[in-house]
């Protein structure tokens, strides 16, 4: 590849990375769509996963992008607005891709480890919408160095979060509303980390029954369509996951790719009448006891946040405490220049 390190042994770890980032990103129990990201430094360089793209095409795509960590560190520090563009620190010369580094590359400049990988374990994410969650996190991850970093939006914010933990060191990082990040010295250390991890985190999901595809179909006219993959039904199918849906937004790629919260019909609407009630063309609707449906031109991203909301909701308790997002919180996601370059890049990749 154009954009390759050039030692032996980072050539070696960089192919270990495409391939660990092209597992991660095909199963969607750790990441979905564009979501997650994964790095290695080679020095002052940080490699990392460009943001809009999908861990799933690591193997086909040129996605790393190479990252000044010393300057991009030293922002941090001062609370620079400039950490927030961390394509101001992109070694040009070495990025042919001319793609911008994640969003989340402060997360991954911040952890002193050689690899670092970012996921939206669904596992993770059941618990760490809760507002017990390091109670209900301590017992599960006890015997690991890891650490609880409340919710604040990704960027700067997150990593000044993440640095109040540095003297700690620790390998495996809880971000509230948010997700899972875990560090090691290899790829392959890494990677054992993050099973670990999932594996002590993991919840069983509530079962559903199957969904009214027959009656969905007869719905979907109005610019709507069944779901990309079938499991998103489930949030539809489960009473408790559909009130927890209801409620608001409870991470941040949900709203960046379905919109803030979700939106149920009620008993006998079809989705013109959603639409006329509401005021508005959701994403996504959910139809309770019958199922889901996609708005028809939703992306492949939206598809993928669709699957994960009902995989999530589906293992959170009924009846366990939650933390939403707040209205100020969705709103700085879904108007910050940062996420509307991913959706520009969703919205792009669609279309193809």
């Amino acid at each position: 590849m154009t954009s390759a390190p050039e030692t032996a042994d980072l050539q070696a770890e960089m192919a270990a990375l495409r391939a660990f980032s092209a597992a991660v990103g095909s199963d969607p129990s750790l990441t979905q769509a564009a979501g997650g990201n994964t790095s290695i430094k080679d020095g002052d360089t940080l490699w990392i996963k460009a943001s809009g793209t999908w861990l799933a095409h690591a193997l086909e795509r040129d996605i790393m992008v190479p990252v000044e960590m010393t300057p991009l560190l030293a922002a941090v520090e001062a609370g620079d607005p400039a950490a927030e563009q961390a394509h101001r620190f992109t070694v040009t010369a070495r990025n042919p891709s001319g793609l911008r580094p994640s969003i989340e590359t402060t997360v991954h400049a911040l952890m002193p480890q050689r690899v670092v990988a970012h996921v939206h374990c669904v596992d993770t994410i059941a618990l760490a919408v809760r507002t017990d969650a390091v109670a209900e996190l301590g017992q599960r991850l006890d015997g690991f160095n890891w650490a609880y970093v409340p919710y604040h939006r990704p960027g700067l914010p997150l990593a000044k979060g993440i640095a109040l933990h540095r003297a700690q060191r620790p390998d495996v990082l809880i971000l509230g509303n948010h997700g899972l990040v875990v560090a090691a010295e290899s790829v392959a250390e890494t990677e054992a980390l993050l099973r670990a991890v999932k594996q002590r985190l993991r919840q069983d999901a509530r079962s559903t029954p199957p969904a009214d595809t027959t009656r969905l179909a007869q719905l979907a006219g109005g610019g709507y369509r069944l779901p990309a993959d079938g499991a998103a039904h489930a949030v539809a199918l489960d009473s408790a996951a559909t009130a927890i849906a209801a409620s608001g937004s409870l991470y941040p790629d949900h709203a960046i790719f379905l919109g803030v919260g979700s939106t149920v019909a009620q008993p006998g609407e079809t989705p013109s009448d959603v639409q006329r009630r509401i005021g508005s063309t959701p994403a996504f609707i959910l139809f309770p006891g019958l199922g889901v449906l996609m708005r028809a031109d939703a992306s492949a991203g939206a598809d993928a946040m669709a699957r994960c909301l009902a995989d999530v909701a589906t293992r959170i308790p009924q009846g366990a405490p939650l933390r939403y997002l707040s209205e100020d919180e969705n709103h700085e996601l879904t108007n910050w220049d940062a996420e509307k370059y991913r959706q520009k890049l969703d919205a792009a990749a669609a279309k193809r």
